[in-house]
């Protein structure tokens, strides 16, 4: 064999040799380090898209501490799609030692991560996450003072809310009971949609505060998406204090109003009729 013929055998096989290491390598980790080195990949990647998918991913895996780990760093991300989906898996695995940096993204600078990490909180039974709600529904917070102005403006943003209730992981946006109707209304409607979801959100609520705020929600919004959620998140809430507000929604002037209204009212009468036995909020009632 001459020399170059063995010069170039070398090359080949080296080559094949350094084609083959990664396989080698692969072959050697267990499925889940395989798994591991794939997430990682994605949870690093400079595409926004493909590292908030694989953040959100990690919702899947609770009770793991390398996936809290990796969802607290994700916290820390400069894109808010990425926090946002960091603060949903976190509510997803029930990581609640995971609340005190959810609280701390109450004053992110942007909404949709307000709204995952509070969302989260409310997954994980922790009451403060009804606070961001009830502001987003009422304009304002519990102890009076208005919500901030950049908040304001993002809220009302139509290129920030477009999709919101789509977006991977943020699962309260209350289409499901309200049919094809809403799901139009969407497209052209961006902020009915998360004020519904607010509404609908605040009804466990034990404050009473979030109950005067629901039967206002009802009775003076100007979008019926909002009102018909209002009056669901009453029926929800399950004080019968409420019923007269309801019984004025059986007038209201869209009929998925009057229905969400009528259904309120027979749940609210049952549980009236049964010496209120029913999980209820019980405060005063609201005078309108």
């Amino acid at each position: 064999m001459s020399v170059r013929l063995r010069a170039t055998s070398l090359v080949v096989l080296f080559g094949a040799f350094t084609f083959a290491l990664p396989i080698f390598t692969w072959a050697a980790e267990t499925p889940r380090q395989q798994a591991w080195t794939v997430l990682n990949q994605g949870l690093t990647n400079s595409n926004v898209e493909k590292r908030t998918k694989a953040v959100a991913d990690l919702g899947m895996v609770p009770g793991d501490s390398q996936a809290i780990d990796a969802a607290l760093t994700a916290l820390k991300d400069d894109k808010p799609e990425v926090r946002a989906a960091a603060a949903q898996a976190l509510g997803d695995m029930d990581a609640k030692n995971a609340k005190p940096q959810l609280v701390a993204l109450v004053d992110d600078p942007d909404v949709t991560v307000i709204l995952s990490a509070a969302h989260s909180l409310v997954q994980m039974g922790d009451e403060r996450g009804y606070n961001v709600f009830y502001a987003v529904l009422t304009g304002e917070r519990k102890g009076g003072e208005s919500l901030m102005e950049q908040q304001k403006k993002m809220l009302n943003d139509p290129k920030k809310l477009a999709g919101l209730g789509f977006q991977t992981g943020l699962g309260f946006i209350p289409f499901g009971g309200m049919g094809y109707s809403a799901f139009k209304l969407f497209t052209k409607d961006d902020i009915s949609p998360v004020l519904a979801a607010a509404a609908l959100t605040i009804a466990k609520d034990p404050d009473p505060k979030s109950g005067d705020a629901l039967v206002n929600a009802a009775l003076t919004q100007k979008k019926w998406l909002v009102r018909a959620a209002a009056f669901e998140a009453i029926a929800k809430r399950g004080d019968p204090s409420l019923e007269k507000a309801c019984v004025q929604g059986l007038q209201d002037e869209q009929d998925e109003v009057q229905y969400a209204a009528a259904a309120a009212v027979i749940h609210l009468s049952d549980i009236q009729a049964h010496g209120g036995r029913a999980k209820a909020v019980h405060h005063p009632a609201t005078k309108h």
